[in-house]
């Protein structure tokens, strides 16, 4: 190995090292939360958590995580936007053709994350997936931006793309195509609904004394259990 390139490697994961330990979490006044007012299901807490990130200016609520498994066992992350939140479940879309959407065909089973910083609170789930009708996933599709339309239309996801010009045709064509036809079908978009077995509720505190609450499905009702920090 050459000695310079190995004193230029050396220097820079120093300097990374520096930088990452001067970083800072939560230089910022926490919320409170008292699990004994929580209520009985998860669902009205994440609908008050989420509508609090909101108000206290959390960019991107709506973004979340999502863990499946490959046919080897392997986990795969990436993140994505929730589409809904109700008593069936949360819901999130992608092709049934993408890497995620052949995972979950493969084992439906899955775990989401959110991390809202603004106020030092994470939400993770786990739980099976199931999928929704074809009527149920258009509309989901056309319920959205032109523009989500238009990568849906392009198609073609986690496939290896040859070149940014490629992408770029394929992608004015598709833009074209969602303009003229903000009803065009597109048989692989598909929605999901992950239906939990756990949901934990987690509040960052500045002493590292952080609260966690986990709702934990048995049979037809929910049990509530704190966790150690």
């Amino acid at each position: 190995m050459n000695p310079t390139h190995h004193d230029d490697a050396s220097e820079s994961q120093e300097s990374f090292r520096a930088l990452l330990r001067t970083q800072r979490v939560w230089d910022i006044s926490l919320p409170a939360f008292d699990p004994a007012t929580a209520p009985g299901a998860p669902l009205p807490l994440f609908h008050r958590w989420f509508a609090e990130a909101v108000a206290a200016g959390q960019t991107e609520p709506h973004t979340m995580t999502l863990a499946t498994v490959d046919d080897q066992g392997r986990p795969d992350i990436r993140t994505l936007m929730l589409h809904d939140a109700d008593e069936h479940g949360w819901h999130f879309a992608s092709h049934s053709t993408s890497t995620k959407g052949r995972q979950l065909t493969a084992l439906p089973e899955a775990a989401l994350g959110f991390y809202w910083a603004a106020q030092g609170r994470q939400i993770r789930l786990r739980g099976p997936v199931v999928t929704a009708s074809s009527t149920e996933s258009q509309a989901d599709l056309h319920a959205r931006s032109t523009g989500a339309l238009a990568a849906a239309l392009t198609g073609r996801q986690s496939d290896v793309l040859g070149s940014l010009d490629e992408l770029a045709q394929v992608s004015h064509a598709a833009w074209e195509r969602a303009q003229a036809e903000p009803a065009a079908p597109v048989p692989t978009w598909t929605l999901y609904v992950l239906r939990p077995r756990e949901v934990e509720f987690f509040q960052g505190e500045a002493r590292r004394q952080h609260v966690r609450l986990r709702y934990r499905r048995d049979a037809d009702s929910w049990v509530r259990e704190l966790l150690w920090p």
